[in-house]
């Protein structure tokens, strides 16, 4: 009788961790701008945030992600990594790609990888670099790029994996100028090691706000300081610099999700209208 109370109780557990899985969220962040004296233009740059799409377990088809988002107006696509860890799922991005391209965001996409993306080997991750340079998605490997956002230079800085020791602080702001510092980057953890690098905003994922959240996300401890520290997923702030940890689309390992869910993120960040020089 023992037996089969505690399978019973498992089997549901496991029903509604996979149920989870389907119930998405969308949420709205707004990022107020430090010059707000200055700021004269109120319309914030809408930036779509998807991370660790984790192909392999993932519960949101494309067409159903088209339908979630189509009617929000997007400026920047941000891609934070984790996309995959199999040679074989590497076609199953094409369409959740072209979903992408089909939102037209109006200062293009932008990508950097994650952990789970550095298992593929050589040529398999290659086949993934190549598939989202051809389908219009900008990949900062350490490397920054310098958009206009009317007037306003952006700099959109991508560091390259914390966790897997393939983020290099110094070669990713080579070459900055002054604007306003957007960072993409998988493992959050990095933040840690920015005390000399400035940026206004960090767009990060990683730690899927647990996956299995309950009672507390214990797996975690080993995934870094920020852990310790009880950041593991939203916006959060660390020597008055903000950041934000997404709790991804996917999952890893299990398809289930206790105490989190899927995760799609609108950042609405409002920009000042002239950055001081």
């Amino acid at each position: 009788m023992a037996t089969l109370i505690i399978f019973l109780a498992l089997s549901y557990f496991i029903y509604i961790g996979n149920k989870n899985t389907r119930s998405v969220v969308m949420n709205q962040i707004d990022i107020k701008c430090k010059y707000d004296s200055k700021v004269k233009n109120n319309k914030p740059l809408r930036i779509l945030h998807i991370s660790d799409l984790h192909l392999e377990n993932i519960s949101i088809s494309p067409e159903q992600l088209y339908e979630k988002v189509k009617t929000q107006p997007i400026d920047l696509i941000a891609l934070t990594g984790d996309f995959l860890d199999r040679k074989r799922t590497i076609p199953k991005l094409l369409p959740y790609l072209q979903v992408f391209k089909k939102l037209n965001p109006s200062f293009g996409s932008y990508a950097v990888l994650g952990n789970h993306d550095y298992v593929l080997r050589k040529n398999d991750l290659k086949q993934l670099t190549d598939m989202l340079v051809q389908n219009d998605v900008k990949l900062l490997q350490n490397e920054n790029d310098l958009i206009d956002i009317g007037g306003v230079p952006l700099n959109i800085i991508g560091i390259d994996d914390f966790s897997t020791n393939r983020s290099d602080l110094m070669e990713s702001y080579d070459g900055v100028k002054e604007g306003y510092n957007l960072v993409l980057t998988h493992d959050p953890n990095v933040v840690l090691s920015m005390h000399n690098y400035h940026f206004d905003y960090l767009l990060s994922g990683h730690f899927h706000g647990g996956q299995i959240h309950w009672p507390k996300p214990y797996h975690l401890v080993k995934m870094g300081k920020l852990v310790k520290m009880n950041m593991v997923k939203g916006l959060h702030s660390y020597k008055e610099k903000q950041f934000y940890i997404s709790e991804g689309l996917g999952q890893t390992g299990v398809n289930i999700r206790i105490g989190s869910r899927p995760e799609i993120t609108i950042h609405n960040v409002h920009l000042p209208h002239a950055i001081a020089g």
